[in-house]
């Protein structure tokens, strides 16, 4: 058994060489390395999967969050609520913008933002909700945007970890994940569902303005050249991830189909341990799996981990500390928040691999391992 990765993207890029080799080898030969054809077609081909109106490809997730951000005309001081149990970048753009994040609780089962923890952080200068479909679940979007609604707040969904995952309303409406908000981000990062091999991003929205707004904040804020109408910043997709993300977007259902069938067998190893919760499929969502992220109850998570990689099994904890808790957000009062769930959360969390080339032989082999471990530990 070859050494195991958390996202083995050399055997997935064996899949695809022909096309991968060959549609880089266009790109450099025709050297439109920036803004080339392959940038405008992934943006088409994007926009069709998603069934979303508008799509601007950008250089990363981060940047992807900055532009929507800047293209609400926010003003310093503004509150924006987005969840602390997040990747950084989500409330990273929000303080450097000169906005405040307030951060909030999230659902115990599924990660994601908590709606009554939403409506109970609204303030009069509450300007933006971030959800985040975090680990590949589709946050609880039909109670979110009727609260937005009702207050009339803009909703920007931060999809970096759910591309390929949709959301079904109570009436039976599905849409793609990322498409419901105002404005909807997203991050290619080479280990995402649907990655590049670099870094890249992409927003999405059905409002017209809001996208011509937004291409010209990512275009030096303007829209003839050399004529700049907004302060803006410099953030387009290269040529060459779009011709890869081109042919990987085409594999991204296989990718997600992979992704869940490793799920449905790491959930039935650890079925009914009583020390191990696996990961909550809500009824309204299609989890994509980008982590598949267990909870351990009544033995040392960190004593799992260790034991785990000197077994040749890579893990990882996203994230080992919350936003509210890393020193950079001290002097905006965040240690005055007090994040039950998100703390217990951080203390059980523990990733194992997961990734579209996962075989029989190493789930089996990891799972094994998890629980022998685990039951040991317990004593």
């Amino acid at each position: 058994m070859e050494p195991l990765q958390m996202v083995d993207l050399k055997r997935q890029y064996q899949k695809i060489k022909p096309q991968i080799d060959e549609a880089i080898a266009a790109v450099i030969d025709s050297t439109a390395f920036i803004n080339g054809q392959d940038v405008k077609l992934f943006a088409q081909e994007l926009e069709q999967y998603l069934d979303v109106k508008h799509v601007i490809p950008c250089a990363n997730g981060t940047d992807a969050l900055q532009i929507a951000l800047m293209a609400l005309d926010l003003k310093p001081g503004d509150e924006v609520i987005t969840p602390s149990f997040t990747f950084i970048a989500t409330v990273e753009v929000v303080a450097l913008l000169g906005l405040k994040p307030v951060f909030v609780e999230v659902d115990p089962r599924t990660f994601t933002i908590d709606p009554a923890a939403i409506r109970a952080a609204i303030t009069p200068r509450t300007k933006a909700i971030i959800p985040v479909h975090l680990y590949g679940q589709s946050a609880a979007m039909n109670e979110i945007l009727d609260i937005a609604a009702e207050y009339k707040i803009p909703v920007i969904e931060d999809n970096a970890q759910a591309i390929g995952g949709h959301y079904t309303f109570p009436d039976g409406l599905r849409k793609a994940n990322g498409t419901m908000g105002t404005i909807g981000t997203t991050s290619f990062f080479p280990s995402k569902n649907l990655g590049c091999y670099g870094d890249g991003g992409a927003i999405f929205t059905n409002d017209t303005a809001l996208y011509e707004k937004m291409q010209m904040v990512a275009n030096h804020g303007q829209k003839v050249r050399y004529y700049h109408e907004i302060v803006g910043c410099n953030s387009r997709l290269d040529t060459i991830q779009a011709a890869v993300l081109r042919i990987k977007l085409k594999e991204l259902d296989h990718y997600c189909d992979a992704r869940r069938a490793a799920a449905d067998y790491y959930d039935r190893a650890f079925a009914g341990h009583e020390l191990i919760t696996t990961p909550y499929r809500a009824d309204y969502g299609y989890h994509v799996f980008h982590q598949y992220t267990i909870q351990l109850d009544k033995v040392d998570r960190d004593a799992v981990q260790q034991r785990l990689a000197e077994r040749g099994i890579p893990s990882m904890i996203y994230y080992p500390v919350p936003s509210h808790k890393q020193e950079m957000f001290a002097a905006m009062g965040g240690a005055d928040y007090n994040l039950e769930i998100t703390d217990y959360l951080n203390k059980r969390v523990l990733s194992l691999p997961i990734h579209t080339e996962l075989s029989d032989d190493e789930l089996n082999y990891i799972t094994t391992q998890v629980l022998e471990i685990v039951n040991e530990l317990a004593g």
